[in-house]
């Protein structure tokens, strides 16, 4: 009965307190409270406060008056909550961070008075009516939220991939050197929103040279704090989860949820069934049984790790794997263990990962893994884990991640790297910019997330301008992205009537762009690949029933559906065996063998076409050209004429920049192969005529090859 008086008393100062920081009637309402204030005339009729959610809020960790959070100072002298810790310990702290009671904002300025919780006045005052931004512990920003934005300030963690590195960088040690003045580095707890919006925070330890998730979006209308938790109860809303989510009866049962965008085994068990909750628990067990090998083995020093009692990892003194009582402090830190070690606690004090972004602490872990590896002489076994999820829903790609540094995906690439500019293409006929995404999501192909029925495109128009179809309509989806951006006709613009051995002032590569299967296997139809004139072209391969996308490609995890291609091909016995099929064909690359695959034609003819580009860039366009696959914009100058793309050459500054229509033409034909690897079975046919006449027009010798 006390603590319900205090409660009271508390939520009636806390409404007056509103009305002292200037907030009016309208927007005290706003901020979650109901005041009626009598008449001023009418002295005698006292003032009557109704607090909306009041109930809901005092059976919620923020109402906890006796939890650790909130008393972990009381035995400190002098009793009070420090600077460092009174923004998330304290709604005086948190108002002071704010600079809702009148101090500067984004710093707390005094140390708190204990016995406050996270009430009221915390959440709803002048500091968080307006709030739209976070800054997260790495320093980076997050701008352009709503009410989440005060859940994250708190829910971030208070400690970062760039703290880690800071730490590592002044104790000025090797990877694997044991130095006295590195100590673990804690995250803190419940850092959801570090865990959500994943590399766009970087609250993880990310590896350099590899990529990792962004912002986990989910779906619409559950893709905040707010979307998924009661704001007052902080309970998560698992009857709407069972919306979607069949089988969820209780937040346990969340656990259980793999959504078809997460087809592969991430921990290796063989179990691609199991809720993403367990992949993740797979994960963790890996990654510490590799950090006590990494400990004995490489830091001399047995570790055990305990959840609940800080510093959380101990020297295990009796090297029995466990953190017993007495068992001191682990202090033999060196800079590899404790990147991992920071990871895996990242992992364990966020319960919720697994919804929050489950696969971002998934790469964590993996890197982790792999990386302490690198310095033990048996390594954990990770030949059956996977790291990625197939392109659509890999949200580490290049693919999604590339506009991260600019916070939007312009209107030009929205359609096909973002998860709603499809949608968006099909509902409008246009995109625009939208933000960056983490790969695809149920609702850019699905236009009911019950029934799962798909977006329905009856045509599609190709680049050339070419409006097609295929004879499965729903696989129009596919090949409204999987088309190219480029075509013959392009190509043809940009030249213009320039001479076609004339360098031409303006000119430069045009890019088809990546994995246009659908021009592809269209072939003469959308003329994507460059077409000379005077030559005929094969038009759509129909490929014996077996001619649409998801006739050959698993619609979620895109893998090649190898095992239906047996009934026909008595040599296929592996995915890898397709590259060994061939027609009734002739030597088409001139290399004297008539029994080897498609596949391997086509890689003859590509030899041969990028020897004449190279040689007739030299000799005819004055420039030496060199071919890099995997960088943007790919051509580049050959500065010391050696024919190798060594790194000082493989940058945007060293564009090549002596383009002749010629060699234009047999670069886009080069590019166009390349980055559709599959087109030997798209369609060979077309591919190959395609390369050949560019082979020919460069004017290398084509005597031993044949024109399919």
């Amino acid at each position: 009965m006390k603590k319900y008086f205090l409660l009271a008393s508390l939520v009636a100062v806390i409404a007056f307190a509103f009305l002292f920081l200037g907030l009016g009637e309208a927007q005290a309402a706003d901020a979650g409270l109901a005041v009626n204030v009598a008449p001023a005339q009418d002295a005698t009729v006292p003032v009557t406060i109704t607090i909306p959610f009041l109930q809901d809020w005092m059976g919620s960790g923020h109402a906890d008056a006796a939890a650790e959070a909130f008393r972990h100072w009381d035995a400190e002298d002098p009793a009070e909550i420090p600077v460092e810790c009174a923004k998330c310990h304290s709604s005086s702290g948190y108002q002071d961070y704010l600079g809702a009671d009148g101090s500067v904002a984004l710093t707390v300025e005094v140390h708190a008075a204990i016995g406050t919780v996270v009430d009221c006045v915390a959440c709803h005052n002048s500091g968080t009516i307006t709030k739209t931004s976070v800054i997260m512990p790495s320093g980076l920003e997050l701008s352009g939220l709503g009410d989440e934005s005060r859940c994250m300030e708190c829910h971030q963690g208070r400690e970062s991939k760039i703290s880690v590195d800071a730490a590592i960088e002044k104790a000025a040690v090797e990877d694997d050197v044991v130095s006295p003045d590195l100590g673990f580095r804690n995250i803190h707890y419940f850092a959801a929103a570090a865990t959500k919006y994943g590399t766009l925070a970087k609250g993880g330890y990310e590896y350099e040279g590899s990529t990792y998730d962004g912002n986990f979006g989910h779906v619409a209308g559950y893709d905040t704090c707010m979307g998924c938790h009661n704001p007052h109860t902080l309970e998560v809303k698992v009857e709407e989860c069972a919306t979607c989510h069949e089988g969820v009866a209780a937040v346990e049962d969340l656990r259980d949820v793999r959504m078809a965008g997460s087809a592969v085994d991430y921990d290796g068990d063989g179990d691609v069934e199991e809720g993403v909750a367990f992949e993740l628990a797979g994960m963790q067990e890996a990654l510490f049984a590799t950090i006590q090998a990494y400990a004995g083995e490489v830091a001399k020093a047995p570790i055990a790790y305990n959840s609940a009692a800080y510093p959380y990892f101990f020297a295990d003194a009796n090297a029995n794997g466990t953190a017993d009582e007495g068992e001191e402090s682990f202090a033999s830190w060196t800079p590899r263990l404790l990147k991992a070690a920071y990871n895996y606690q990242t992992s364990i004090k966020d319960p919720g990962a697994f919804a929050h972004g489950g696969k971002y602490i998934i790469e964590l872990l993996y890197d982790s893994i792999a990386n302490l590896n690198e310095a033990l002489a048996t390594p954990s076994d990770m030949t059956a884990m996977t790291r990625n999820d197939s392109g659509h829903f890999d949200g580490s790609a290049e693919a999604f991640r590339h506009w991260d540094a600019e916070g939007m995906v312009p209107g030009t690439c929205a359609k096909c790297h973002s998860a709603d500019g499809l949608t968006t293409f099909l509902t409008e006929g246009v995109n625009v910019s939208t933000h960056p995404a983490n790969g695809f999501q149920c609702a850019t192909c699905h236009n009911d997330l019950q029934e799962f029925t798909l977006h329905e495109v009856a045509e599609v128009k190709f680049p050339s301008g070419a409006t097609l179809t295929l004879e499965d309509p729903k696989n129009n989806l596919c090949i409204s992205c999987h088309q190219g951006r480029q075509s013959s006709s392009s190509v043809d613009a940009a030249i213009g009537d320039t001479e076609a051995d004339t360098v031409a002032e303006g000119l430069s590569f045009r890019n088809p762009h990546y994995f246009a299967a659908g021009a592809t296997l269209f072939g003469n139809d959308a003329k994507g690949a460059y077409q000379y004139e005077g030559k005929e072209y094969a038009g759509y391969n129909r490929h014996s029933g077996v001619n649409q996308c998801t006739d050959c490609h698993a619609a979620h995890s895109l893998e090649v559906k190898w095992d239906t291609c047996t009934e026909c091909h008595e040599e296929v016995e592996s995915e890898a065996d397709l590259q060994n099929i061939r027609y009734n064909l002739v030597d088409i690359d001139g290399d004297g063998d008539e029994e080897e695959g498609l596949y391997f034609e086509e890689q003859g003819v590509l030899e041969l076409l990028l020897a004449g580009i190279q040689t007739y860039a030299a000799e005819t366009a004055g420039k030496p050209i060199l071919y890099d696959a995997a960088t943007n914009p790919y051509w580049f100058i050959d500065t010391n004429a050696d024919g190798v793309a060594d790194p000082e050459e493989v940058n945007g500054d060293n564009r090549y920049d002596a383009w002749t229509p010629r060699l234009l033409r047999a670069a886009y034909n080069y590019q166009w192969a390349t980055k559709d690897p599959g087109s030997f079975a798209h369609n060979g046919q077309y591919m190959l005529q395609a390369l050949y006449d560019s082979t020919e027009d460069i004017g290398a010798d084509v005597s031993g090859l044949t024109r399919p």
